[in-house]
């Protein structure tokens, strides 16, 4: 690649760092934000779950409206409220501030995110150079989830104000090279390109299936976004799909979170799934009868996306309630800082190294499919280890599990998001971001909301009152700690159905593949993207398991 597509990758990158480290950097500030205004436990809860919420209401939205209003207005303008809310964040007094304020951040994020991975897809070659790109872009949001729990520990303890200051003078930079380094796309609707083949008769240069494709020149530079944006739809908007989605994600993830709770309130969790599943019917019977639909329905009749899907909810929702459960471990049982505890788990970000290094050759040599089993079955064994967990154990004991985990993800949630879009059309890129960034928002939702419930069954009693028995308290975590165990097993056996289904084309195939679809030589025949993992899991934090602040 050329100076400028490193650029441009640099600050797509970027964006998705600054997502990560955020997230990481208030999840060790909370306890001091608590402390500092006063806020009750359940509210500093909802200052955490707010953003999971807008993220989780919003992706899938925001994944289409990349595809329809354009990739680059899309991702300047919610790179901007990012910046805005983040900072009005900062400058909060009361806690209502900062769940406005989060909740907002949350949306942006999910407008934001998948438009940066769309302009992606859309701007680099495909086959080695978008691979490349792809899994930089993975290994990087791992990065920033890693640095920014060391990064948070550190200006915590200049102020907690710093959390929310840190990630605007970061996102006013890359604003000002975004606006530079992605092109202007055009405003008129781009037709099937017709050029003209060597026997001297033109074709019109069509996907697999059948919407328009780009063929750019394989020049090293990335090739402007606007020429690969889908049909403009100028029937109109679906805006009564939008409603109804955005309603019934809204409402399911407030489910999700809620399930922490247990029993307690549970006719209130009922009565809000029951409501999510009502709005989501009524958005299926939209989308079935308008011409022009938020969600093509027919995306979920393929079964390599479906799987893909469903296998990233149930690996991120693993990894994050792992991470979850290990956290309070150290910190409420082991009486560990919230620096030595980030200190601790930076080992898990060993991915944003294997990412772009390793993982591409595994994939290369054995198909996306036979890496993605890999890597459930490596998160077994490392989530297995840390069964039998110590009330002394030593860092060098965690040390296996951790390192274990970080190659798991790093060979997992890379290939499963390629798989996620195997098959889908350019102009539906954007959707299928979206689809797959829901689910891993619901996975990482739904890991830490079932291992905070199963905490809460199994705590009850002996480790509950304000002086709990440790070894109780140690009990009820290893009893937390199988569901990780559960959700990685069930990834795996759904993962290996597809093994043997459809062959996954290898680099050797790649030419005959292309010349077979029409592509230009060298051309993979679809698109793949990668969608940033669940990194706003910890924005789940039970209303009953805050961190206190060890000062």
């Amino acid at each position: 690649m050329g100076p400028r597509a490193w650029a441009l990758l640099f600050v797509l990158c970027g964006t998705i760092f600054l997502e990560g480290i955020d997230v990481a950097m208030l999840a060790v500030a909370i306890p001091s934000i608590r402390s500092d205004l006063g806020l009750p436990t359940d509210t500093a809860a909802w200052v955490m779950s707010a953003y999971v919420l807008g993220y989780a209401g919003f992706t899938l939205l925001g994944g289409r409206a990349a595809d329809l209003l354009g990739r680059r207005r899309m991702f300047l303008t919610w790179l901007t409220v990012f910046l805005a809310f983040s900072g009005l964040g900062g400058f909060a007094t009361e806690g209502w501030t900062l769940i406005v304020a989060r909740f907002v951040t949350g949306v942006a994020a999910a407008f934001m995110t998948p438009a940066a991975l769309s302009l992606i897809t859309t701007s680099y070659a495909e086959g080695p150079q978008r691979n490349k790109a792809l899994l930089i872009f993975a290994g990087t949001a791992a990065g920033g989830f890693s640095l920014g729990l060391v990064i948070g520990g550190l200006l915590t303890q200049l102020g907690w104000r710093w959390v929310f200051f840190a990630p605007v003078l970061l996102a006013g930079a890359l604003l000002l090279a975004a606006v530079r380094l992605i092109p202007a796309q055009p405003n008129d609707t781009r037709a099937p390109r017709t050029e003209q083949s060597r026997t001297g008769q033109s074709r019109t240069v069509e996907s697999r299936s059948g919407e328009p494709r780009s063929t750019e020149a394989r020049t090293g530079e990335p090739r402007d976004p606007g020429k690969g944006r889908p049909h403009r739809r100028t029937e109109g908007f679906d805006l009564l799909g939008a409603v109804t989605a955005a309603g019934a994600m809204l409402l399911a993830a407030y489910a999700v979170i809620r399930l922490e709770h247990g029993l307690d309130g549970w006719w209130l969790t009922a009565t809000t799934a029951a409501a999510a599943t009502a709005l989501l019917v009524v958005f299926v019977a939209v989308e079935r009868r308008t011409a022009t639909p938020l969600v093509r329905l027919g995306i979920f009749r393929e079964g390599s996306v479906v799987r893909a899907d469903l296998g990233a909810l149930l690996f991120v929702g693993a990894f994050f309630g792992f991470q979850f459960v290990l956290t309070l471990y150290l910190q409420e049982l082991r009486g560990w800082s919230s620096l030595q505890t980030a200190i601790a788990l930076v080992a898990l970000g060993c991915d944003a190294i294997l990412a772009p290094t390793l993982t591409p050759r595994l994939v290369t040599r054995f198909g996306h499919g036979r890496v993605i089993l890999g890597g459930f079955v490596l998160a077994i064994v490392a989530y297995g280890l840390f069964l039998p967990v110590g009330m002394d154990w030593s860092y060098a004991a965690m040390f296996p599990t951790l390192i274990i985990a970080g190659t798991a993800f790093a060979l997992a949630y890379g290939p499963l998001t390629i798989a996620a879009t195997d098959g889908v059309a350019e102009s539906e890129q954007g959707l299928a971001s979206g689809l797959l960034n829901t689910f891993t928002q619901f996975g990482s939702a739904v890991g830490i909301s079932a291992v905070t419930a199963v905490y809460g069954l199994a705590s009850q009693g002996a480790a509950a009152g304000p002086d709990p028995d440790p070894e109780a308290t140690l009990s009820a975590f290893r009893a937390a700690l199988v569901v990780p165990v559960v959700m990685v097993t069930l990834g795996a056996l759904l993962s290996s159905f597809g093994l043997g289904r459809r062959p996954e084309p290898t680099a050797q195939a790649a030419a005959p593949a292309a010349a077979a679809t029409g592509a230009a030589p060298g051309e993979a025949p679809e698109a793949a993207v990668v969608v940033t993992p669940g990194l706003s899991a910890l924005s789940g934090l039970p209303a009953n398991r805050v961190p206190q602040d060890p000062s």
